[in-house]
């Protein structure tokens, strides 16, 4: 997840701030500070994320673009000169392009606003901005919502009681909303000193740019992992008191499926899996999930000629063109593959699935799933020429058979007929007879027409009356058997009602 760092110039950040036994400092000296904690954070543990650095006042600069070069960030830091009034729309919509250029609209991105909270002056600034916003054009239309999906981390150079003096808190907090609500506002908490800006960068760095750690398990093989972006808590809006999943910090394979089995699975997040210890000596198709980390011993922690099981894993699933199925938690379940971002590189992967036991239905329930091995013959047959995907569900869709529908009485009293042809045909049509009649019950049941009901078990008996002296004796009593359970349905008690039921025919025995 690429992230931009907005950094406000203008003259208000000049403003000074006053330390006791020392030389006075700025506010834009106290932002370079947090933001020289961050890269120098993001060094240490976001190595493989992209950074972007912008500086605005009335205009918009882009001072560094996106890298994995933090020391270029912290050099563009410290040569920052100061400019005029601050102008947050102009560097909004700078952001936007910024972005799109580089990663388009689909590509999540993380924005840090780093500013004083000063509003800026008349035309131009975020007051104002937001006062017209029911009064533009599509052509001046206000830079947020951004068209990809964002997080929005506004960092204030100032305490809480001096944004309340003025309305620079509720602005701001108008701005967040508008950009979906996902992010926060930071401020300081005490006196403006170098110890504030720290606790509030830090407060930022646990939010959004703590590590995510965990352990990959395999059978007895495991590996101590890194997985960027950190998975965000997810929520099942289907149940009855949603709760937030968080994904598990023990990650376990259950098995390995081919692609072509997988297809393109619905995902709710991707995330690259980077190994800890990694392998220097490696062939490049294993040493492709640390991607590019080899030019960069600092990034993560190298174990010399150790083997690791996640640069294994990495390249074993490239080489064979299979996808792993790894639980997250409880019923929550993903898939690791290997994804090239070119033709010399590649990444081990992580996709999410949506909680549940079922995540896609073409695998059936994940957890019936199995070794190949187990089973009595090969699914796949001997020269993998068939599937056993997509499992066929028990009972057939509604979309897959055909659906009873009264629209006009001419519909059921054709229905009704038909019941009543096979009645007279008794006891050659006994089958035909059975699974009609089974189908107007079902349909009746599902729409509440139990009026219907009694009045085919009325038919039956007299139909049962009106048979001829030459007569099979079997049609009397299917006739009254099946009239009978048409009654007891349409009393609506559940257990004569119950719509997956079907009426059986009477045995009876007339061989003698």
């Amino acid at each position: 997840m690429p992230t931009v760092v907005l950094m406000d110039v203008s003259l208000s950040m000049t403003r000074p701030v006053s330390l006791d036994g020392s030389e006075e400092f700025q506010r834009k000296n106290l932002a370079v500070h947090g933001l020289n904690m961050l890269f120098e954070h993001m060094a240490s543990n976001y190595r493989l994320e992209f950074t972007a650095l912008m500086a605005f006042s009335s205009l918009w600069e882009l001072l560094v673009p996106f890298t994995r070069d933090y020391n270029a960030l912290q050099e563009a830091l410290s040569s920052l000169e100061d400019y005029d009034k601050t102008c947050i729309e102009a560097a909004l919509n700078g952001v936007n392009n910024v972005v799109q250029q580089e990663w388009g609209s689909g590509c999540p991105c993380q924005v840090v606003l780093v500013t004083d909270g000063s509003l800026g002056i008349g035309k131009g600034s975020l007051r104002h901005s937001l006062q017209t916003l029911k009064h533009r054009g599509e052509d001046k239309k206000f830079p947020l919502p951004f068209p990809f999906p964002t997080k929005l981390y506004i960092l204030c150079i100032a305490n809480s009681e001096e944004l309340q003096m003025t309305d620079a808190m509720d602005n701001l907090e108008h701005l967040l909303c508008l950009s979906g609500g996902d992010g926060q506002i930071f401020t300081m908490e005490g006196p403006l000193c170098m110890k504030s800006v720290q606790t509030m960068f830090g407060r930022l760095i646990d939010h959004a740019y703590s590590p995510f750690h965990a352990v990959l398990h395999c059978g007895n093989l495991s590996s101590d992992v890194q997985v960027f972006p950190r998975p965000e808590p997810m929520v099942v809006d289907e149940e009855v008191e949603p709760m937030p999943r968080a994904v598990s910090t023990d990650l376990e394979i259950v098995g390995f499926i081919e692609i072509a089995d997988i297809s393109s699975p619905p995902v709710i997040s991707r995330h690259l899996v980077l190994p800890i210890a990694v392998n220097k000596d490696v062939d490049e198709v294993g040493a492709a999930a640390t991607d590019e980390l080899e030019d960069e011993p600092s990034a993560t922690q190298m174990a010399g000629k150790s083997p690791n099981f996640c640069v294994l894993l990495h390249g074993s699933l490239k080489v064979e063109g299979m996808v792993a199925l790894v639980q997250l938690g409880p019923e929550w379940y993903g898939m690791l593959y290997s994804q090239a971002d070119s033709k010399k590189k590649s990444n081990l992967m992580m996709s999410l699935f949506e909680p549940g036991s079922e995540p896609l239905p073409w695998l059936g329930k994940i957890s019936y799933l199995g070794p190949v091995s187990e089973a009595a013959e090969n699914p796949y047959g001997e020269d993998d020429s068939k599937s056993p995907f997509p499992v066929q569900p028990p009972a057939k869709r509604s979309y897959a058979q055909n659906v009873t529908v009264w629209i006009k009485a001419s519909g059921l009293q054709a229905d009704v007929q038909k019941i009543l042809r096979n009645a007279r045909k008794l006891p050659d049509k006994t089958q035909t007879f059975y699974k009609e009649l089974n189908r107007m019950r079902k349909a009746a049941l599902a729409f509440g027409f139990l009026e219907l009901l009694k009045g085919v078990a009325d038919l039956l008996e007299r139909e049962c009356t009106l048979l001829p002296d030459s007569a099979h004796p079997d049609a009397a009593f299917q006739l009254s058997h099946a009239a009978q359970q048409l009654k007891l349905a349409s009393t609506g008690d559940s257990q004569y009602a119950d719509f997956d039921h079907n009426i059986a025919p009477m045995h009876t025995d007339f061989s003698s």
